[in-house]
């Protein structure tokens, strides 16, 4: 054999389309799209989504189908932006046929995700993600009864850098050179600056700096220690089955005994949403934090609407219950459920369950750092990504793994791989056992057993090329 030297590569003008390349499609996305078919997700969305499309006119557009899949590609996949996405869906043929793209259709620009995005309002995107819950309903994954409550930061798409005053609208650098030559240097350095930053308190107060291209993002201390503008995210996971309740997002300056107020509303309605066929709905009975939650107006609140309440307690010392006596009751039993046997359970329980869904969103599924700006587009990426996980759930009760990276390595994909690679084999063995090369004619003839697969010719010829 020969050693060829390349060349300049010109594209040939007309194409067969049984040539191009095909895929067989992943083994997880293939059984995604047999679920999402089944339950009628594509009629779904269209209906939703009816009212923000023109109806003669209009540039081609995304249907919601596909719309919806790309963003749920995001979580399978881990990936963080739109651009990542529209990326994705060009270089995987298992994804384009996830996404229902033929040979003849173009994959969608990251552009016309993010006008789609815009297009559509946030209560389609949760309406979306309360079908999702449906479908845990039916497979009794979701039961309602019990829910653990606890937030984590996003990082924002924005730079501490680029904060300015919200009284005079200066830059944090310019506030410092102000600084600096009222404190008699004319010509301050970076490291004159730097010193006087490090001796001021209270540096980044959200009250007196803002972000004007985000104002939604707050000055806040990530988990590592770093303080960025951020996003405060709160889940409500079911402690009964690991299902994703309700995501609410809020500034991430607001404590977390204000942001359950809207949490806890959130997860009751989506529990009543998705019970909405159920002829003896689960009603929310019990809610277990952690003691950033606890406060004595938290427990009044809980105790009035009929919530059990399990939240842990810090160490206040003796109590003085003359100023709110009707807070008394209602924090003594709460002390008293989160000491027995089944309260210490139920604390274990939220650790393990919430910060499972943490680290599928946020951590293998791309999305800690946020690349779009105010709450209402992040929370439509948000739900989205939360009806994924969720999402995972079923497809982790009908074939054993929630992600397509959950079947890597598996002997059944393995397996089923092989078999794959065998059958497009045989099918060339075939084809090369129909050809005999003569070389006297210098042309291909038929062979006269053309009908009949010669393993021992198709491998001498295999060997000889």
């Amino acid at each position: 054999m020969a050693m060829g030297t390349r060349d300049g590569e010109q594209s040939p003008l007309w194409v067969v389309t049984s040539d191009l390349p095909k895929s067989p499609g992943h083994t997880f996305y293939t059984r995604l799209n047999v679920l999402l078919d089944t339950h009628g997700f594509d009629r779904f969305v269209e209906t939703q989504c009816q009212r923000f499309y023109a109806s003669v006119m209009g540039r081609p557009s995304l249907t919601p189908g596909r719309y919806f899949r790309l963003l749920l590609l995001g979580y399978f996949e881990g990936i963080d932006s739109e651009r990542g996405i529209a990326w994705r869906a060009m270089d995987s043929l298992a994804v384009r046929s996830f996404l229902g793209l033929t040979v003849h259709d173009a994959p969608p620009d990251h552009s016309t995700i993010s006008r789609t995005r815009r297009l559509i309002d946030v209560e389609t995107h949760r309406a979306v993600f309360t079908w999702v819950q449906e479908r845990l309903v039916e497979a009794q994954l979701l039961k309602g009864k019990t829910i653990g409550i606890d937030a984590t930061m996003l990082e924002a798409n924005a730079a501490m850098r680029s904060i300015v005053r919200r009284d005079t609208a200066e830059s944090y650098e310019e506030f410092l050179t102000g600084l600096a030559k009222a404190s008699g240097i004319e010509t301050p350095t970076r490291d004159d600056l730097a010193r006087l930053d490090r001796k001021r308190k209270k540096k980044t107060s959200n009250k007196v700096w803002t972000n004007p291209y985000d104002p939604d993002a707050k000055v806040a201390r990530m988990k590592d220690g770093r303080t960025h503008l951020a996003h405060k995210a709160e889940h409500a996971v079911d402690l009964e089955t690991g299902a994703l309740v309700a995501v609410t997002l809020q500034g991430a300056d607001q404590g977390d005994t204000t942001t359950i107020v809207e949490t806890t509303i959130a997860a009751a309605e989506q529990i009543e949403d998705a019970q909405a066929d159920v002829p003896e709905p689960q009603p929310l009975e019990e809610i277990i934090t952690d003691k950033g939650y606890h406060s004595n107006q938290t427990m009044v609140d809980l105790d009035a609407v009929g919530i059990r309440s399990y939240v842990a307690e810090p160490d206040r010392g003796r109590r003085d219950w003359s100023k709110e006596p009707e807070a008394q009751a209602p924090v003594y039993g709460n002390r008293r459920r989160i000491r027995g046997r089944r309260g210490r359970r139920l604390m274990r329980q939220r650790g393990e369950r919430i910060e499972r869904s943490f680290a599928h969103l946020y951590d293998t599924g791309g999305m800690r750092r946020t690349h779009l700006r105010g709450h209402t587009n992040i929370l439509k990426r948000l739900l989205i990504h939360a009806g994924g996980f969720n999402l995972g759930l079923v497809m982790r009760h009908l074939i054993g793994f929630g992600t397509p990276r959950g079947l890597q390595g598996h002997p059944a994909t393995v397996i089923a791989t092989l078999l794959v690679l065998l059958r497009t084999a045989g099918r060339r063995l075939v084809a090369i056992a129909a050809w005999q090369p003569s070389m006297a004619a210098g042309r291909w003839l038929p062979s006269p057993n053309a009908n009949v697969v010669n393993s021992s010719a198709a491998t001498t010829y295999t060997t000889g090329c």
